[in-house]
């Protein structure tokens, strides 16, 4: 048994009704759909955000970057903090910071302070979103705990889908600003509803022991891999030497912390959560379906501007689709899923995930929107069976003083595996249309009947440097579009082989208060 000081604070009232229910649903999916926002909403603002601020377009980055980092490090730390403050008051105060630091991220006139405020606001939205998670099972009664997760998933699939439209909106019609400066009411709002609606929410709180070491190596470790994530791309991976030192430091300090934390007796992280069988299982599909669905959610909408041509208001309306299944379903999955094996829905959601995928490698570059966003459509089908499934099968065998922490951890690691898959497939993309770059082009010869044939090689050197330039461009358009279809491919493999592991998965799916 784990020592009582291991363990995270909980409600003591396992059949805590808040005044009105619907109100507290509202202002905890407030919360949720604030942070998961911002993590998209600035990213089409960034080119406007460097020239006002009189900085270069790569260092603008930091921008994004300071934000997932400092998010990266806290998220984890969620079952301390709520074990230390209460996860009602946890989520009021995370909500209240992430409002005032968002005032000052829309005031700041230097980058400097723009990128302080920016971590700070990332380092407070951390554990919104699994104590969130966390208080809508203690709030809603049994029945009706699937309703809660599947309406979190949709909140976590509808909110980046509408973070880079509204972001381009505000940005193009009023300022760049005014994307920190509507945070302010939404979390001050939150806060508030919260807290008169938990304030009675009886919880066990603690003193831990702060575990100095743990923090300590999280911090370096978890910071290092996500700038060498985010800077990977950008500085030509490991042949920089500041990639390679980013590389050595997280690895050793990683796994310091794992070692660490295995033997304390008092960890920051609880990684003894893993010994629940459902909870290992459920992670670690969680953290490849979602890296898949990431993947797919980031390579499509640049294979639409680079490739098509799409603007990127254009891109972001052939992505909308997918958000509609899941708005329209939320309350009958929530409902009725749990009534089946949850392994089917989620088995499911894979299938029709590995469905699109399938469908996006047979296109070419000549396919209409209409193509693009109805395979966008299916695939929201998909993702409305996902989130609600998994994450009950994950939180089934924790108890509920668990709950808080294995959201938090869960939560860290299929965010931390979508950054290793934003890297790992623009670099899979990029290599990719490279080599089918090279393939295609040798092929363009004096050799090649085809060409020798056509009219380019008997026009005037001016106008065939020309006519060799349009060959070139519409190789390098082939090689992308043809990597784009290989990666898709993968894709739907894993996506496959995820639904045998999900048999794993020991019912009951129950997920507790207590």
């Amino acid at each position: 048994d784990e020592p009582e000081s291991a363990k995270p604070a909980a409600p003591s009232d396992a059949d805590f009704n808040p005044p009105n229910l619907a109100l507290a649903t509202f202002a905890l999916s407030l919360g949720t759909f604030m942070r998961v926002l911002d993590t998209t909403i600035a990213n089409v603002s960034l080119p406007t955000m460097a020239g006002e601020l009189g900085t270069s377009y790569d260092e603008s980055t930091w921008i994004i970057t300071s934000f997932t980092v400092c998010m990266a490090v806290t998220l984890p730390l969620t079952g301390f903090l709520a074990r230390r403050f209460g996860q009602a008051r946890l989520f009021v105060w995370c909500s209240v910071l992430f409002a005032l630091s968002s005032v000052m991220c829309g005031l700041s006139n230097s980058l400097g302070m723009l990128l302080l405020f920016r971590a700070i606001q990332g380092a407070v939205s951390g554990p919104l979103y699994p104590v969130t998670q966390s208080l809508m099972i203690a709030i809603y009664p049994k029945a009706k705990r699937g309703m809660a997760l599947a309406l979190i998933g949709m909140i976590t699939i509808v909110a980046p889908i509408v973070g880079p439209m509204l972001g381009g909106w505000i940005t193009d019609d009023y300022s760049w600003h005014w994307i920190f400066f509507i945070n302010a009411p939404i979390g001050i709002f939150a806060a508030v509803a919260a807290a008169v609606q938990l304030h009675r929410m009886t919880e066990r709180l603690e003193r831990p022991r702060m575990d100095y070491v743990g923090l300590f190596t999280l911090v370096i470790g978890v910071g290092a891999l996500q700038i060498l994530l985010d800077r990977g791309q950008d500085d030509d991976w490991f042949n920089s030497s500041a990639i390679i030192t980013l590389a050595v430091v997280s690895a050793i300090a990683i796994a310091i912390f794992l070692i660490w934390e295995l033997t304390d007796d008092d960890p920051i992280v609880d990684l003894r959560l893993f010994r629940h069988r459902n909870f290992a299982v459920g992670t670690v599909v969680l953290v490849l379906a979602y890296s898949c669905f990431f993947g797919i959610g980031l390579l499509v909408p640049l294979w639409t501007q680079r490739v098509l041509g799409y603007t990127a208001l254009w891109a972001g309306f052939a992505m909308a689709p997918v958000g509609i299944f899941p708005v329209l379903t939320t309350y009958f999955v929530g409902k009725y899923g749990p009534k089946v094996d949850l392994r089917l829905l989620a088995g499911i959601s894979f299938g029709i995930f590995a469905l699109s995928c399938m469908l996006n490698a047979g296109f070419d570059t000549q396919v209409d929107f209409a193509s693009v966003a109805w395979v966008r459509l299916i695939q929201g089908a998909g993702v409305a069976l996902f989130f609600m499934p998994v994450l009950t099968i994950l939180l089934s065998d924790l108890k509920g003083h668990e709950i808080a922490s294995g959201s938090g951890t869960s939560t860290f690691l299929y965010q931390l595996g979508a950054s290793f898959a934003a890297s790992i497939i623009t670099f899979l993309w990029d290599s990719g249309a490279a080599r089918q770059h090279a393939q295609l082009a040798a092929h363009v010869n004096a050799y090649n009947p085809a060409l020798r044939d056509s009219a380019v090689l008997h026009l005037a050197h001016g106008q065939m440097q020309s006519a060799l330039a349009q060959i070139n461009a519409v190789i390098t358009q082939q090689g992308l579009q043809l990597s784009f279809n290989h990666l898709m491919h993968g894709l739907g493999f894993i996506l496959i082989a995820l639904i045998a592991l999900l048999l794993l998965a020991k019912p009951p799916f129950a997920a507790r208060a207590r």
